[in-house]
């Protein structure tokens, strides 16, 4: 679809004055360019370039007096929120139709910050359709002077998270009736007898403002300190990742190795963060019985270079701590074991800073509630911290300095930096045995607005980007980075809708309509495929084991759908049958549920690993099935020595196809057999079905029978 069409389709109708004049731009364009014969001349820029400062012009202005209109409409609802609570305990306390009145006054104003945000995304691509346009067709460069234009008038670059956060604040106190509710924010809740279940998605920067004000009005922003103005560097999460020069922990948590960790220093806020958390994350197979943990202790800044080298020991780290008694002894204690054993490994594998990973991240939790938890981390940003290409970039110090909150952090070498280009959503679930998430969840994971990426990891992201020339195994996401991950719109019941009025259109932005229509007809549920993600997808413990179409699936269904009549239809889904029965699903590099290109193939010289859950029952099912054949082929050879020893010299002819095809099964079951176990080993998803040896050795052995039946007739 054109940008011209796209924009006539999205444009809210409310602000279709306000729009930029993209067919007026593009027609001055090639009118000129016609009237002058293809030459562009200066005058012409001038001219053009004076209509872009009118369009910016309009367009900025009316955003930031639409924003500044929303900011007033938020605080005027705060006051409203604020005087109905004070009334509870009065003499006239306020009615179920009062409380109505104002969540319908706040749906109004989620949906007017919708809007904007959908008005400033759409106005923006617009300027940079219409200057790439003139870019291509006139051949002056005009994008790097215009975006110092654009950067001079920031509509594109608003922030919504204070909004967001007020608004979720507001929307949970009047869900509530004025008693929303309250806990320990950083509270975990209990564990016994709870399933945890955590899913990640990317999201596309298109959809981040959307999917907050719809997780909002369901879950309420988890604010740690409730006394204190949302500032934006309140947001910032970083966290300082280590290894050592042969990447350990890289290639363990990549494999999923038993007991695999990870090390890293994490802090809050800006650099002035005076407490630095000192975290260990350890990975568990499933079938050791316990689950992968994550635990810390926090440190003082000053003395975290003198505790990664041993001079600073467990004792004075601890000593204030006992001295205090504010833990007790037994939790003290706990921490202090934790603290030796992480000092113990950083000396013994003389880990040192690899990746910094910086994000902004917006939770979304009942305090002290932790049965959901959802949080989305934005601006998503690696840097570079190691020396291992000679280059000292910390000077000795724990981390770098030259940078600190001021994302997009133009400072930094574009070698030492990866902005990743989505957002990542996480969904932690914590539900009762046999009790279902709840609805919104499955629908929100199940809409266009985010994408199952199963297993993602901002540490292996970060050292198979910023040192790809020094590993040589990535993770399975990282080669198809290009991959546009925008969906087109599903129907959902999650839609954003104002008080009394129809739900607020998506824009429609995919090459093709019948690409939106296919989706809406695709079968299945995207919930039920991060289900078996999460369960561990590629599993081969399970016989139904996650796959793909094989590469012909794809033509086939396109024929089936296009079929003229009935005849053609079943031929068609009768060759379709037959390729899926030769080729059947195979297992792919790439996760199933996933817009990736389910053919990828791994760059020259590197291997891409899927995590893939072994148990020890696995090893067992595999020798129980090679002595299954061992058994039949054992079977077989008793047949044809019978043949051979008791019967006549015609049977002892026939013995010869029962010898051989007892043989061919030998053979076979050896091979396969060898060949799983080194794929078990090393964790292959690999297609471990053997489709070839049932019917091979089912033909072999009626072809013995019938040989043998004609020798005796003869």
């Amino acid at each position: 679809m054109k940008f011209g069409e796209q924009l006539k389709r999205s444009l809210i109708s409310q602000y279709s004055y306000y729009y930029i004049s993209y067919d007026e731009l593009k027609h001055e364009l090639e009118e000129n360019l016609r009237k002058s014969g293809g030459h562009w001349s200066q005058e012409m820029e001038t001219a053009f370039l004076e209509s872009l400062e009118v369009e910016l012009d309009k367009v900025y202005t009316f955003s930031k007096v639409k924003h500044g209109e929303v900011v007033r409409r938020v605080k005027d609802a705060q006051k409203q929120v604020q005087h109905t609570v004070r009334m509870l305990n009065s003499n006239n306390p306020p009615s179920e139709a009062d409380f109505d009145a104002i969540e319908e006054g706040l749906s109004d104003i989620i949906a007017d910050v919708h809007d904007l945000a959908k008005f400033c995304r759409l106005n923006y691509t617009g300027f940079q359709k219409i200057i790439k346009k003139h870019d291509k067709k006139t051949g002056y460069i005009l994008k790097p002077v215009f975006q110092v234009r654009l950067d001079s008038k920031p509509f594109f670059k608003e922030n919504y998270d204070d909004l967001v956060q007020k608004l979720s604040q507001l929307y949970d106190v009047t869900r509530t009736r004025g008693n929303p509710v309250r806990g320990d924010p950083s509270a975990g809740g209990g564990q016994q007898n709870f399933v945890r279940q955590t899913t990640k998605y990317w999201v596309h920067p298109d959809n981040i403002t959307e999917l907050k004000l719809i997780i909002l009005k369901h879950l309420p922003v988890l604010v740690f300190n409730t006394n204190k103005e949302f500032e934006k560097e309140d947001s910032a999460i970083t966290s300082i990742y280590f290894d050592n020069a042969n990447l350990d922990l890289y290639y363990g948590r990549l494999r999923k190795d038993e007991g695999a960790e990870a090390h890293r220093l994490r802090w809050y806020g800006g650099m002035d963060a005076d407490t630095i958390f000192v975290e260990r994350k350890t990975h568990r197979e499933d079938w050791t019985g316990e689950k992968s943990v994550k635990a810390r202790f926090p440190l003082k800044e000053r003395h975290v270079n003198d505790f990664l080298h041993g001079k600073y020991t467990v004792e004075q780290a601890f000593a204030k701590m006992y001295k205090e008694g504010k833990k007790s002894i037994k939790e003290i204690q706990s921490l202090e074991a934790l603290a030796t054993e992480i000092q113990y490994t950083m000396l013994k594998k003389k880990l040192r800073p690899v990746v910094r990973t910086f994000y902004n991240r917006t939770a979304f939790q009942l305090p002290g509630d932790a049965r959901v938890r959802i949080s989305l981390d934005t601006e998503l940003t690696m840097i570079r911290e190691d020396n291992f290409d000679g280059i000292d970039r910390t000077h000795g110090n724990w981390r770098r300095t030259d940078i600190g909150v001021d994302w997009p952090f133009k400072q930094v070498a574009d070698k030492d930096i990866c902005r990743f280009p989505y957002a990542v959503l996480e969904v932690k679930l914590q539900t009762q045995l046999g009790q279902d998430p709840p609805e919104w969840i499955r629908e929100l994971v199940g809409s266009h607005l985010v994408e199952s990426v199963p297993k993602f990891s901002k540490f292996l992201h970060g050292v198979a980007t910023l040192l790809y020339d020094k590993v040589d195994a990535i993770p399975f996401w990282l080669p198809q980075m290009n991959v546009d991950i925008k969906s087109p719109p599903k129907p959902t019941n999650l839609n954003i809708t104002r008080p009394n009025r129809s739900e607020i259109d998506y824009d429609v932005d995919d090459d093709d309509d019948s690409a939106m229509i296919d989706a809406m007809q695709a079968p299945g549920n995207s919930m039920d495929l991060e289900e078996i993600a999460a369960q561990g997808y590629g599993s081969i413990t399970n016989s139904t084991s996650v796959g793909i179409p094989s590469e012909n699936a794809a033509y086939y269904q396109r024929k089936i759908r296009m079929a003229r009549n009935p005849f053609s239809r079943k031929c068609y889904q009768t060759l379709a049958a037959l390729d899926h029965y030769l080729h059947g699903d195979q297992i792919s590099k790439v996760p199933a549920g996933t817009v990736f290109d389910t053919r990828v193939k791994a760059p020259q010289g590197k291997t891409i690993y899927v995590p893939v859950r072994v148990e020890p029952k696995v090893y067992f099912a595999t020798e129980r099935t090679f002595l299954s054949w061992l058994s039949i082929a054992i079977l077989l050879f008793g047949v044809s020595t019978t043949l051979l020893t008791y019967g006549t010299s015609t049977t002892m002819i026939a013995s010869v196809g029962f010898f051989i095809t007892s043989l061919v099964t030998i053979v076979h079951s050896v091979v396969t057999y060898a060949r799983r176990v080194v794929y078990i080993r090393l964790k292959r998803a690999v297609d471990y079905e053997d489709r070839l040896a049932p019917p091979t050795i089912c033909v072999l052995l009626t072809l013995s029978i019938l040989f043998s039946f004609y020798c005796n007739m003869v």
